[in-house]
């Protein structure tokens, strides 16, 4: 008996041993992940001990002292539900009073489709998860389909596809000489793209450019999606933000529909009710009737199911809460043109501080885009001695955004940009 024991403590000691071994091996092939190139702005800006640093990276609102934003119209809205918040489940598919106010913005207060109930929609986790719900619904329902996304793009468009495992294709957007669209090469991509194929579209403000079609551009773009029986997905994080009227900025999403186009929709309210924390958003994907929109609606909750299995109930209150009420959505529209109208002033500011400057290079483009983000076109290398010399953070793409830019440091930037585009 004791000599079994014995054999048996020295079996246990060795296998100790080698599991010991085998476990410390299980992530030593793991690398660590880069770093988000956005993110990884803010990173360097906070270990920056300058008193002159400027963050002009990442893309959330600020007021014109640098500080951050909660709109009146969102603390009525919690003030309103403090205590009456109980801690129960949403639906898989979140909250319906939500969803429905959020359509209306989308497809108009009164449109006959969300009558018809032709809309399968569903509260995502802000536009991210929107987009990630719907591309893992293409991988599902249309497995041999690819994406075609623009060129540029916000950057985590491709991570959403990619970890999908949706192949991607680009399309030509923006033209680097002129700051603005390169609408011929756009088309003839439309054009050349094998018909029924899906497209990524920026609704409005486009990231990270700032440059969107004009209303007849648009018009052009949808009748040449019909005519090769294309899909259009919207990516739409900035309706009311852009422009400061939420029905402007949805006009590209209206020409599409008057023309008959059944569409998909990430909406998100990160930035145009400033609720980034809350993760609150909504996809919807326009279906050929009632029948079709119930059936997608259920296989877009079993996507979410082994993936979050319910949203946040926080958020969706509170943009409930605003947008049912008149006098609380008619605040909204107020707070959201002052955001617009405070980023279209300070755009106009720097074009003109560089303009005095007497930069021999033209800046029109900085009023003629939109939201936001400015797309400078200043190089990887001018930003890298931004940075370097005078303590700028962006992202080396030179996109700015203009949520960062006030009056108390207008001036310095102009002098700093205009120091390292006009200088070897």
């Amino acid at each position: 008996m004791a000599f079994r024991n014995a054999i048996s403590t020295k079996f246990l000691s060795r296998s100790s041993v080698f599991g010991a071994r085998s476990m410390s091996s299980w992530w030593r092939s793991v690398e660590p992940a880069p770093k988000d190139p956005i993110l990884g702005v803010t990173e360097a800006f906070l270990a920056d001990p300058s008193p002159d640093k400027v963050n002009v990276g990442v893309g959330a609102y600020r007021d014109d002292n640098g500080k951050p934003v909660v709109l009146e119209c969102v603390r009525e809205a919690e003030r309103r539900i403090a205590g009456n918040l109980h801690m129960e489940y949403l639906p898989m598919g979140g909250s319906v009073k939500m969803i429905e106010e959020t359509l209306k913005l989308a497809y108009g207060e009164n449109s006959d489709l969300i009558k018809d109930k032709r809309i399968a929609a569903v509260q995502a986790l802000s536009g991210t998860g929107a987009c990630r719900l719907f591309a893992d619904f293409q991988k599902r329902f249309r497995p041999d389909s690819q994406i075609y996304i623009p060129v540029p793009t916000w950057s985590n468009h491709h991570n959403i596809w990619r970890d999908a495992q949706v192949p991607q294709r680009t399309y030509h957007y923006y033209h680097p000489e002129s700051r603005g669209l390169d609408f011929a090469s756009l088309m003839d991509d439309i054009k050349n793209a094998p018909s029924g194929s899906f497209f990524l579209l920026h609704a409005c403000a486009h990231n990270p450019t700032g440059v969107d079609p004009s209303e007849e551009q648009w018009r052009e773009i949808s009748y040449q999606f019909k005519a090769k029986g294309h899909f259009a997905f919207f990516d739409m994080a900035y309706q009311g933000f852009a422009s400061g009227d939420p029905e402007r900025d949805a006009k590209s999403i209206r020409i599409f529909l008057e023309d008959g186009h059944l569409i998909g929709i990430a909406q998100s309210y990160a930035k145009n009710m400033g609720l980034y924390g809350q993760r609150v958003g909504c996809l919807s994907v326009l279906c050929e009737d009632e029948k079709q929109a119930v059936s997608v609606k259920s296989q877009l909750q079993q996507l979410a199911r082994p993936m979050y299995s319910n949203p946040p109930v926080h958020g969706a209150l509170i943009v409930s809460n605003i947008l049912g009420d008149p006098d609380l959505k008619n605040l909204w529209l107020k707070e959201v043109k002052v955001m617009a109208d405070r980023i279209i002033g300070m755009r106009a500011a720097l074009r003109e501080n560089l303009e005095k400057l007497g930069s021999p290079l033209s800046w029109e483009h900085i009023t003629d885009q939109i939201g936001m983000f400015c797309f400078s076109g200043m190089t990887p290398e001018q930003v890298d001695r931004l940075i370097d010399q005078y303590h700028i953070y962006m992202t080396r793409n030179g996109r700015i955004s203009m949520a960062g830019v006030n009056t108390g440091n207008v001036k310095y930037l102009a002098n700093a940009i205009h120091d390292v585009t006009n200088s070897g």
